[in-house]
């Protein structure tokens, strides 16, 4: 029988609560259990697809093209498996699906109601993932804190569901804070008690208390916690502030997080898990041998979360390089042709991030610009692609109007354009190119060396594309499409023949790169960083970095 894990969250948001559920299903994975992650988000959007990322943080794309909270992003970085559309659901898409039900006629003249049409139907999702015995343990993280009006169906239903298939198939993790007050020099468990007695109004005790804290937990205090909040001493886990995500699955195992899960569970313990390759690689990211900085370019720079995936993405290809890559955050929409060369003059490589919308292009187009003329390795995911292809078209082509129509609907030199399937739809959410397509890369390009093989497969989310009927004028000037889809001819990846690492992707390579198995691209470009930075510092040379052009 497939086992359930609850991690619910208490007294304020930002706890980390994806992040203790990838950790101990790193670690139950680490054990040999089949497991998996879901989120259950209440609000009532179907999906994040359309929320602005300022409000929001980044739109993760699953393989199958389902449009996902930021989390499943940790929790396949994790756990190095893909999830899919089944594992994020929206209080959206439930009382979407209830209300196509009652429209057809499913409930027979019945009153539908929270209580029990929608809590049957969570209840049906949250157990999904555990059907024909495709994993051991199913872990769902409920967003939001206990307490909030959105969350109390959720509740109910792990409440219902608790008692329907017993404690030792369904446990409860509670996320939950104990502030540090440096006036007093004391830690608090008020907040926790209250959070706890909040929970266990609405019928549902938790079974393991993970405690997010500045400062250790001594051992009178766990006994307090426990007493308070009616769990065993043992069940009360210190979660301290870490130096990095990655280590928290250590601190976890440190904590006996998995152990007391497990046999709350009812489930063998079995061996510590060794954990080699995790910690080969929190050693590396912890002592670096060198460091880059690379500029981001883009409009949503104020919000880290906006490029939550690349930015971990950095991480990973950072600790394969041994190199600490320092992101410069720069906003697009502030840079112009008068300060591009005072703001990216100390930059080793330019990423031209995706976004959507008219705001900061042009900004980014001077700094694509830049990066090509100057040498400086250049990366552009999604649309930092398509602004490279526009670059290429004003300033080598001598295609002065040249723009996407997403940007200028009238212009008669649109280099990018929009989907000839995209054209005749009117609904916004989960109508773009979304998941995974195939490419075919040229045998002979550097995309190709640095992926290893010819065929390749990645995730999407646009609406434009690059115009076939520019292609050969492109060509001949020396930007090549490299990568292609074998199906639709669409434009993938283009390189720059004469540069030493130009690169522009129409796909998210972001969303596939793990700590396990960091993305090539990224691997690469941050290569190219390193290369850059020592023949601009005169420690080695390279053909195509000549010193006069980098330092003009």
């Amino acid at each position: 029988m497939t086992k359930y894990i609850f991690v619910t969250g208490g007294v304020t948001s930002s706890l980390g609560k994806g992040i203790i559920a990838a950790s101990l299903a790193k670690l139950l994975q680490a054990r040999g259990f089949r497991t998996t992650i879901q989120k259950f988000d209440p609000y009532i959007n179907v999906d994040p697809g359309t929320l602005n990322p300022y409000e929001h943080g980044e739109c993760y794309v699953t393989e199958d093209g389902a449009e996902t909270d930021l989390d499943l992003g940790h929790y396949e970085r994790y756990l190095n498996t893909f999830t899919s559309q089944a594992n994020n659901v929206t209080t959206g898409r439930i009382y979407q699906y209830v209300i196509n039900k009652e429209r057809e006629g499913a409930y027979l003249g019945k009153t539908v109601q929270v209580i029990p049409h929608i809590t049957d139907e969570i209840k049906r999702r949250m157990t999904l993932l555990g059907q024909n015995n495709q994993y051991d343990i199913v872990i769902t993280e409920l967003g939001g804190t206990v307490g909030d009006i959105e969350s109390l169906p959720y509740i109910e239903a792990v409440r219902q569901l608790k008692w329907e298939k017993g404690d030792q198939n369904c446990i409860v993790i509670h996320l939950t804070l104990i502030p540090y007050l440096k006036a007093a020099k004391e830690l608090k468990t008020k907040p926790t008690q209250h959070s706890v007695k909040m929970m266990s109004e609405n019928g549902l005790n938790p079974d393991i208390l993970v405690c997010r804290t500045e400062e250790p937990l001594y051992k009178d205090l766990k006994r307090k916690i426990a007493l308070f909040c009616n769990v065993t001493q043992d069940a009360v886990i210190e979660a301290l502030d870490a130096d990095t995500i990655y280590s928290v699955p250590l601190e976890m195992m440190r904590e006996k997080l998995d152990v007391i899960s497990l046999q709350k569970l009812g489930l063998p313990v079995g061996e510590e898990p060794q954990l080699i390759r995790w910690k080969e690689f929190l050693n590396k990211l912890r002592y670096p041998k060198s460091k880059v900085t690379i500029g981001l370019i883009g409009k949503y720079v104020e919000l880290q979360d906006a490029y939550k995936s690349i930015l971990e993405a950095f991480i990973h290809a950072g600790a394969v390089n041994e190199c600490k890559v320092e992101v410069k955050n720069i906003h697009s929409e502030f840079l112009t042709v008068e300060n591009a060369a005072e703001k990216m003059h100390n930059l080793d490589a330019v990423l031209v991030a995706p976004g959507f919308g008219s705001r900061g292009i042009e900004g980014k187009i001077e700094a694509i610009r830049f990066a090509r003329e100057n040498k400086i390795p250049f990366f552009g995911i999604c649309l930092g692609m398509q602004m490279a292809c526009v670059e290429f078209a004003r300033y080598v082509l001598g295609l002065g109007k040249a723009h996407s129509t997403e940007m200028n609907a009238d212009t008669d030199q649109a280099v990018i354009c929009m989907m000839e399937d995209q054209k005749q739809i009117t609904q916004m959410g989960g109508t773009m190119r979304l998941g995974s397509y195939d490419c075919e890369l040229n045998a002979n390009s550097k995309a190709a060396a640095i992926y290893g093989t010819t065929h390749i497969n990645e995730r999407h989310r646009h609406r434009y594309e690059f115009n076939n009927d520019f292609l050969e004028m492109y060509e001949k000037a020396g930007m090549i499409p490299v990568g292609k889809n074998p199906k639709t001819g669409l434009v993938e990846i283009v390189e720059i023949e004469d540069h030493p690492f130009f690169i522009g992707v129409q796909f998210h390579p972001e969303y596939k790169s793990t700590v396990e198995n960091p993305h090539p691209l990224f691997v690469a470009f941050v290569a190219a960083a390193k290369v850059a930075q020592e023949a601009r510092n005169g420690q080695s040379e390279h053909p195509m970095y000549e010193q006069s052009v980098v330092e003009g």
